[in-house]
């Protein structure tokens, strides 16, 4: 798979211009995360050019931003992933491998039409592969055969319509490593539009846990790159996070391999004291 990619290409809406004004984090400092952006970047360079001497070709490294929530959300998980609009999207049509799983297609002249534009996408579309439910169901029927698939390309689209059937289709490998793909809507007429917009996102999968990691950057991104993704992920996710900012406790960047370099911290909440406790507890003394 490659992990190169093209951040040649606009933001999908102007929603992605987030600035540091938007953090509403007390005691947030942007030159912590230019150092820790600093650190990481240096050390990926470090690891690429030991694997350099063991390997022709080296890939990018994908940068995480890394939350660590005071309290486990209160809500159920949820597949659907949330959309991170992006000034530097992580994702292009040259050099990524995209698949795209649809509908089985009509028959008669509608069916015909839809098959050509999906041609068209995988011809000129930025999809590599265009796979539908019915081979889902035959071709990748074995856990075998749905882990490779999982293995086999950068990103994974979905027809939006077909997303509640997909967990069982393509199997737990892609839910595990949050690859599950990414819904779109393929009911509007311009489908390379809506493949671009999705592209131009990086996305949140909500958890029942405490820590949620979003992918940020690439190792090939220029620093300011990296720094302005993280403000614009970090506050569209703050939204979509139950209680905000007031429960983040920790900011981290990381990739897959190395530690969390903080970016911010704060102490957790002190514990709830119990009403009524100190006079119950009087009235008990009193009493013996």
């Amino acid at each position: 798979m490659s992990q190169s990619g093209d951040r040649s290409a606009p933001p999908a809406t102007t929603s992605a211009k987030k600035t540091v004004g938007d953090i509403k984090l007390q005691g947030w400092k942007q030159s912590q995360l230019r150092k820790a952006v600093a650190s990481l970047l240096k050390y990926v360079a470090t690891q690429a050019e030991k694997s350099s001497s063991l390997f022709a070709d080296v890939d990018e490294e994908v940068i995480f931003l890394q939350l660590a929530l005071k309290k486990m959300p209160q809500q159920p998980r949820k597949d659907k992933p949330v959309s991170l609009p992006l000034p530097h999207p992580l994702y292009g049509a040259e050099g990524q491998q995209i698949c795209l799983f649809v509908k089985d297609s009509a028959e008669g002249q509608e069916g015909k039409e839809i098959k050509k534009k999906l041609a068209t996408l995988e011809k000129n579309g930025g999809v590599a592969k265009v796979i539908g439910t019915g081979k889902l169901r035959t071709k990748f029927e074995s856990h075998e055969s749905k882990r490779k698939l999982c293995a086999s390309y950068d990103l994974f689209l979905a027809d939006d319509r077909i997303l509640p059937s997909l967990p069982k289709l393509i199997g737990k490998s892609f839910f595990k490593k949050k690859r599950q793909p990414i819904p779109v809507d393929l009911r509007r007429g311009n489908w390379a539009a809506e493949i671009k917009k999705a592209l131009a996102c990086t996305y949140l999968y909500k958890g029942s846990g405490t820590s949620i990691n979003i992918r940020v950057a690439r190792s090939g991104f220029e620093p300011a790159e990296v720094e302005a993704n993280v403000v614009a992920a970090l506050a569209a996710a703050a939204e979509h996070i139950p209680k905000k900012w007031a429960n983040i406790q920790g900011v981290f960047l990381k990739t897959a391999d190395s530690v969390a370099l903080p970016i911010f911290q704060t102490l957790p909440d002190a514990p709830a004291k119990i009403a009524g406790g100190s006079a119950a507890a009087g009235t008990a003394v009193a009493a013996s």
